[in-house]
């Protein structure tokens, strides 16, 4: 029976029902975002990966149900959603990721994924929902999300983020002197249009030179001409079948 709690809940398929989310009904919902940063993760079974800013763990449970045997620990500062997080089966912290607790600062990981809000609240429009405004506006700078990321970090580790394109530059700058061999992988809705996103990674104690790789494209077609999906062969393997993204 459906309680009057989960009525202001959804239970929603991903990776074409291979993993069902509780989700709010209303206020911050996951997209794409945080499956396509799963996707370009390259954990192997028995490493530990840390989620910072989970929500309700959409990144780090999709990254599971694809590489089986991860230590997956997820982070996220409103109480609510880390709630459902671990409703979802991740095992979740309700902490700000400034002031971590003590069963995750001291341990280390070899990934560390993190789907920031994107969008710079000293101007735009602020959402009504709290959850939704939490969920997209950004209060916390990158460089703070990055610290965070490398504190947590074991030698040779990995972290993951997805961004806003014109971040980039706040992206390279919260890495100087934390993280090294950073590479960024532009995600451009269709060919000929400008990147949107960027998937950002970089490695602690890296030493490689800075690389811009070739654009991922996410659309068929030079323009939408109909209703309905127009995602790439790459991109729907992703979003429907839990599949890798080849970096």
């Amino acid at each position: 029976m459906t309680s009057t709690l989960d009525a202001d809940l959804t239970h929603d398929a991903f990776l074409g029902g291979r993993l069902h989310l509780w989700q709010p009904r209303a206020g911050y919902r996951a997209g794409v975002d945080p499956v396509l940063l799963a996707a370009s993760v390259p954990a192997k079974s028995g490493q530990a990966v840390l989620d910072l800013g989970c929500g309700v763990g959409t990144a780090a449970l999709c990254l599971g149900a694809r590489v089986p045997g991860l230590a997956l620990v997820g982070v996220e500062r409103q109480r609510d959603y880390a709630a459902l997080a671990a409703r979802n089966g991740l095992e979740t912290f309700a902490a700000d990721l400034t002031d971590l607790p003590d069963a995750v600062r001291y341990r280390s990981f070899d990934h560390v994924l993190a789907n920031p809000p994107f969008f710079d609240r000293d101007s735009g429009h602020v959402a009504a929902d709290q959850g939704r405004e939490a969920g997209r506006g950004a209060e916390t700078p990158i460089a703070a999300w990055i610290d965070a990321a490398a504190r947590r970090l074991r030698h040779k580790g990995y972290l993951h983020m997805i961004h806003r394109a014109e971040r980039v530059p706040d992206l390279l700058a919260g890495a100087h002197g934390r993280l090294g061999s950073p590479e960024i992988w532009p995600l451009c809705p269709r060919v000929g249009k400008p990147a949107e996103l960027v998937i950002f990674r970089a490695r602690k104690d890296g030493r490689a030179d800075f690389r811009l790789h070739f654009p991922i494209i996410l659309h068929e077609g030079a323009r939408h001409e109909r209703d309905g999906e127009s995602y790439t062969p790459e991109i729907q393997a992703i979003l429907r079948a839990g599949a890798a993204l080849h970096l």
